[in-house]
C-alpha cells in the first residue's frame, strides 16, 4: 500500500487526519533510492500517519491544502536533486527535461523549491511548523555562494521562512523531532537535535564554535574560506561542535551531525515495505524510475560470488588534488563517516533494487 497522497487514500487506511505531511518536488516512487518515500515509510513504521504532496502546482495555495492539516508538521524537500541545478546547466542555459518528472517533463518544479513551497505553506497554513530538509536545504543551511546569481546568500532557512531545518540523512532526526513535537513540545523548543539548524538571537552554553558571518564572508574571500574550513571541520559526528553564524542580528546555530546508522538500523530501514514502483495515478514513464529498472551495475559494488549488494552511505571527500566535486557534495550531505548495511541484510533478495518481487540477476 502506497504512502496517501489524496484524502481518499488516507480514509482507506482509516485516517482522518495525518500527523506529517511531506511535500516534495520529485515525483512519488515508493522506493528506498528516494528520500522522500524512505522518511514517510520510516515514520510511518514508528506509528506516525504520513502523507505525500508531490510536485504540486505552486502557482496558487490550493494544491498544498490537498491533504488537510497535519497535526505536527510539513516536511519539505526540493527533491533529490537542487532545483536550480534541476532546471539550468552549468552554462546557465534552461534545461528541457527533468529525470523526476513523469514524461521527463521540465517545469513540474520551481525554481528554489524549498522557499516557495514553504511559502505556500505558510500561506495556507500560517500556524503549522515547517521542517525543510533535502540536498537543496542541507548544502544550503550557512550562508552560501549562489552560482545562479553569482553572488552570497543567506542561509536558507532565513529566505525560506521555515521554522527548522534537517540536513544530512535524516532518519533520526525527524524521527527526534516527530517524537518531540507528538509529546507536546513546540517547533520552537526544539533546540539540541543533531542533524538539525535553526535561527535565534541567542545561544546557551553547549560547546560550539563560531564562523565568520554572512556580512563578512559576502565581502571577503578571505572570510568565505574560513568559514567553509570551520565549518567543515566539525562535520565529525562524534568530535563535532555546534557551529553559530551570525546573520545580522540574528544567528544561524547548526546543530552537530546526526550519529551514522548502525547496520541493523539500516537494514531496518530497507526492509521497510516499500512497493517498489511509482504511484499508480502516473501514467506516464519517470525516467529515474526507468535507470534503477535497468539496474546499471556499474553504480554499485556486487560481488559476484556472493551476490550480495553492499549499500553505503557517506565517504571521504576531503579537499585534496584530483578529489571530484561530487564527494565533496557527498561529504556535506552524507558525512564522512562510512556506513554499511549487514551482511544479511544487502542480499540481492531484500536489497534496494528488487523489482517486483523479483531480485536482481
Amino acid at each position: 500500500m502506497f504512502i496517501p497522497t489524496t484524502k481518499e487514500e488516507a480514509l482507506k487506511r482509516g485516517w482522518d487526519e495525518l500527523d506529517v505531511i511531506f511535500v516534495s518536488g520529485d515525483a512519488y516512487i515508493d522506493h528506498p533510492a528516494f528520500g522522500v518515500p524512505i522518511l514517510a515509510r520510516w515514520l510511518e513504521s514508528h506509528g506516525f500517519r504520513v502523507g505525500i504532496i508531490a510536485q504540486p502546482d505552486w502557482r496558487s495555495k490550493e494544491p498544498f491544502m490537498v491533504l488537510g492539516r497535519p497535526r505536527l508538521f510539513f516536511a519539505v524537500s526540493a527533491g533529490a536533486m537542487d532545483s536550480m541545478v534541476a532546471h539550468y546547466t552549468p552554462a546557465r542555459k534552461l534545461r528541457h527535461d527533468d529525470a523526476y518528472t513523469p514524461g521527463n517533463r521540465h517545469g513540474a518544479r520551481p525554481n528554489r523549491a524549498t522557499m516557495v513551497y514553504t511559502s505556500r505553506l505558510k500561506e495556507a497554513f500560517k500556524d503549522v511548523p515547517v521542517v525543510i530538509g533535502g540536498i537543496e536545504a542541507s548544502l544550503r543551511r550557512f550562508a552560501h555562494y549562489d552560482f545562479w546569481e553569482s553572488k552570497v546568500r543567506r542561509s536558507i532557512l532565513f529566505d525560506a521562512k521555515a521554522d527548522l531545518l534537517i540536513y544530512g540523512m535524516a532518519e533520526q532526526t525527524i524521527l527526534e523531532v516527530a517524537e518531540r513535537l507528538r509529546d507536546g513540545s513546540r517547533i520552537g523548543e526544539i533546540r539540541d537535535v543533531r542533524g538539525s539548524a535553526y535561527h535565534s538571537t541567542a545561544f546557551g552554553a553547549a560547546p560550539h564554535i563560531e564562523i565568520p558571518s554572512y556580512e563578512e564572508i559576502s565581502s571577503s574571500r578571505e572570510k568565505f574560506a574560513e568559514a567553509f574550513r570551520r565549518a567543515y571541520l566539525q562535520q565529525n559526528p562524534w568530535s563535532g561542535k555546534s557551529v553559530i553564524q551570525q546573520h545580522g542580528n540574528r544567528m544561524l546555530i547548526c546543530n552537530p551531525p546526526a550519529l551514522p546508522l548502525t547496520e541493523t538500523e539500516i537494514d531496518a530501514v530497507y526492509a521497510l515495505p516499500f512497493e517498489k514502483s511509482p504511484h499508480p495515478s502516473y501514467s506516464e514513464t519517470i525516467p529515474a524510475w526507468e535507470h534503477i529498472k535497468k539496474k546499471k551495475k556499474k553504480n554499485f559494488n556486487i560481488n559476484p560470488k556472493s551476490r550480495h549488494l553492499r549499500v553505503l552511505r557517506g565517504g571521504d571527500g576531503r579537499p585534496r588534488a584530483r578529489v571530484l566535486p561530487h564527494l565533496v557534495v557527498l561529504l556535506a550531505r552524507q558525512s564522512r563517516v562510512v556506513a554499511q548495511r549487514g551482511a544479511e541484510g544487502d542480499r540481492l533478495h531484500h536489497d534496494l533494487l528488487e523489482i517486483g518481487g523479483e531480485p536482481v540477476a
